[in-house]
């Protein structure tokens, strides 16, 4: 069996296992990884781990040249089980539609799709081309609704009583206390015990006439408060009512397609009608009697194993208090990817082996992270990078079907970020500034620095609070620069005398970090080691002094790249000169 070269970190383990699993279970036949997505309001950055991480041991079976189907099943047949807040277009009218199933309820106000999964489902599809995940979805509305569970359906009325047992292990056990967790693994097991309207949603409805691990969706009203009352198994007879609109009828499930099993029955099933060998699961499946844990049991029943693969734990959000895209909710892929680059987001999930949690920084942590990312890419470039690090950027920057399209002239992330504060959206004042950069390698056009600069003007437009924003002043503080001691204006001389031999960010850097050296008698060129330690807190005041004068605050960007963006006749104006 072919190797792949980066057999260091965590994703090489597991495509290793999958592979030799693979072989056992399925020899000649390509390997099969799933995923699981419920539709039923945005797909957020935690619904994402269960996407990156088969995707992820999917790509690098892929590169070491073995053909591999990464499914995403769509359980957008899902019951509608409540109205989300914070969604735009949607109000109390829609509690109407909960019962029915997520392709029957109307899209949010305003959306081009036709039906309220569509709606999230095309966000989210949007979202895994950008960060390049190669996926088949599958629809269960549609997989049930055309009758291809059929057979899977009235093999489980079969096994009714099967199933139950296994069930009834866990019925009687006290329910773990609820933690407070990122999202429900799935909307049923969550229902079920919130005990929301739908009778025994997760194990399936048991009365007067006996267990059944199918529910259908009423024929009149379209919703999920049914239960069968009676199920002959040689005729496929089934009769059901509805609690919601007292409707009742008589069907053959044979040639019945409008219900679904129930979820712990459902997933099950799936993996063995689609030979599942690697497939991950929240946290939230650890605890006995979960549909993880139970589904276990009951695959064997279909004929089929259940999947291997790892619980993944929480991914954390940092900065949520300053999102206004959102509206409170926790933010989705679409979200991260208007503010940093796929490659990054990839590497966030590539990084850290699933039962690791980890944040995903919407503040102002985000520059430290893309410095930490530039870093690496360097090491990477250089070749002195660790081996598991370095995977980690392979699988960050490309697939087994080639490179992520990338910025040409990836300049710091948090000097974009400043540019695009102070320019405001001029576009040629922000070429002006970031071509005085590197005089010596000037930037030709903004789209050199595109994608990454439109990243971080987006970051500063709706992740800054605009108290926090920086407005350079339009005219000199003159009473401040009347009081100034003699020190001080030895200091602004100093810096001005040196503008135009040091125009450039590292020319700026050096002058401005060596002013308060020169002032106390040391070569502009002295280390920390080489200094006393009030030098640093000189140049802390004299750091305060210039944003004072330039932007009327304690702090600001970066001097260096303020001093570029505010150009060199401005500086000068505004220091008294």
């Amino acid at each position: 069996m072919a190797q792949s070269t980066e057999t260091t970190d965590w994703v090489s383990r597991f495509a290793d296992e999958v592979i030799e699993e693979s072989e056992r279970r399925a020899p000649g036949k390509p390997v099969v990884v799933a995923s699981g997505l419920s539709p039923s309001g945005p797909i957020h950055l935690g619904n994402l781990r269960e996407v990156m991480t088969p995707h992820l041991v999917a790509d690098e079976i892929r590169r070491r040249g073995h053909q591999v189907r990464h499914l995403i099943s769509w359980d957008d047949y899902d019951r509608y089980r409540k109205v989300p807040a914070g969604v735009a277009g949607v109000d109390e009218t829609w509690s109407e539609h909960i019962g029915k199933p997520l392709t029957s309820v109307p899209a949010p106000a305003g959306s081009p799709h036709p039906n309220w999964a569509e709606h999230f489902k095309a966000a989210m599809i949007e979202s895994l081309a950008e960060l390049g995940v190669e996926f088949d979805g599958i629809s269960q509305t549609e997989q049930y609704t055309s009758g291809v569970y059929r057979e899977q359906i009235l093999h489980a009325m079969k096994h009714r009583g099967d199933i139950d047992a296994v069930l009834a292990q866990y019925r009687t056990k006290k329910a773990p206390a609820k933690k407070q967790q990122q999202k429900p693994v799935d909307e049923a097991e969550l229902e079920a015990a919130e005990g929301s309207g739908a009778a025994a949603e997760d194990d399936g409805s048991s009365g007067a006439a006996g267990y059944f691990p199918y529910k259908p969706y009423c024929g009149n009203c379209e919703k999920d408060f049914t239960t069968v009352t009676s199920y002959d198994d040689g005729s496929t007879e089934l009769t059901y009512a509805c609690s919601a609109c007292g409707f009742s009828e008589t069907v053959r499930l044979n040639e019945f397609n409008r219900g679904k099993l129930v979820w712990k029955v459902d997933w099950p099933m799936r993996w063995a009608y689609e030979g599942v060998i690697f497939e991950p699961s929240g946290v939230d499946h650890s605890s006995p009697g979960s549909s993880f844990q139970v589904g276990g049991q009951i695959v064997g029943i279909f004929g089929g194993k259940q999947p291997i693969g790892p619980m993944y734990a929480f991914v954390g959000i940092s900065g949520m208090a300053k999102m206004s895209s959102s509206k409170g909710g926790v933010p989705t892929p679409a979200d991260a990817l208007k503010i940093m680059e796929p490659q990054l987001l990839r590497w966030l999930y590539a990084r850290r082996r699933p039962n690791q949690s980890f944040k995903i920084a919407f503040d102002q942590e985000i520059q430290r992270l893309y410095d930490e990312w530039d870093r690496l890419d360097a090491k990477v470039a250089d070749g002195s990078a660790l081996p598991a690090d370095a995977a980690a950027h392979s699988r960050a920057v490309r697939t087994a079907s080639g490179d992520l399209p990338k910025t040409p002239r990836p300049l710091p992330y948090r000097t974009l970020a400043s540019v695009a504060d102070i320019t405001a959206g001029h576009e040629d004042q922000a070429l002006r500034i970031l071509s005085d950069l590197d005089p010596a390698n000037p930037l030709a056009a903004l789209d050199e620095a595109r994608p990454r600069y439109d990243k971080a003007e987006a970051w500063i437009n709706t992740h800054v609070p605009a108290d926090q924003r920086t407005i350079v002043r339009a005219e000199p503080d003159a009473e401040l620069l009347k009081s100034l001691d003699e020190q001080a204006q030895q200091s602004l001389r100093l810096l001005l005398d040196g503008l135009a031999d040091n125009w450039s960010l590292d020319g700026l850097t050096h002058l401005v970090y060596g002013v308060p050296k020169v002032q106390a008698g040391y070569s502009a060129d002295a280390t920390a080691k080489e200094l006393p330690p009030e030098i640093k807190t000189a140049q802390r005041s004299f750091f305060a002094l210039l944003y004072h004068l330039l932007v009327g605050r304690d702090t600001g960007p970066r001097l260096p790249t303020l001093l570029l963006a505010v150009g060199q006749d401005r500086v000068r104006s505004l220091l008294g000169e």
